[in-house]
């Protein structure tokens, strides 16, 4: 996909880097081939889904 090392998935020593960013849709590719959503849900190439890990509403911070 990229000329980074195949080694940066996330069990490797590097982060996966984005290749592509597409904001306006929500989404992002990262140099593993896996897509990530800004909802938190990410798509592994492999085809599996790592369903959105959202914070319970009582847990977010409210501006005073």
């Amino acid at each position: 996909m990229s000329a980074h090392p195949t080694s940066c998935s996330v069990t490797g020593t590097h982060a996966p880097l984005v290749v592509a960013a597409h904001p306006e849709q929500g989404w992002s590719l990262l140099c593993d081939g896996t897509i990530v959503f800004d909802d938190s849900g990410e798509l592994l190439p492999d085809g599996r889904v790592v369903l959105p890990h959202r914070v319970p509403v009582d847990r977010l911070a409210m501006a005073a």
